[in-house]
């Protein structure tokens, strides 16, 4: 089963969504800004997909910027603001079991098809 961090008014996210329908994947929906993830979701999803928290965050929207986080900010300090913030994470996010990918570009999912 494929849980799929998903935001629908991203059109990767809805991209992603529809590769998965596709290829029909089991997968269950997380609306992930109306539910957050907690701190250890986060943790788990960054070493899942084998990246430092910068990786799997969206540095140009302005909640980065206003929060004043930086790419050199504490690994702690980025993971917490995911939490607290969750439109800081990268969309869309799938993960199945230890494993985990970022839908930028689609095609990164396939992987975790098999």
């Amino acid at each position: 089963m494929i849980t799929y961090w998903h935001n629908p008014r991203c059109s990767k996210s809805r991209a992603g969504l529809a590769l998965l329908e596709e290829k029909g994947a089991a997968h269950e929906v997380r609306l992930y800004l109306q539910d957050a993830p907690s701190v250890e979701e986060i943790s788990a999803v960054q070493a899942a997909l084998g990246v430092p928290a910068i990786g799997m965050m969206r540095t140009g929207e302005k909640t980065f910027k206003e929060l004043g986080l930086t790419k050199d900010s504490p690994e702690e300090t980025l993971v917490q603001a995911m939490a607290e913030h969750p439109i800081l994470i990268e969309r869309p996010i799938a993960i199945r079991d230890a494993r985990a990918a970022i839908g930028r570009p689609t095609e990164n999912l396939i992987d975790l098809l098999d």
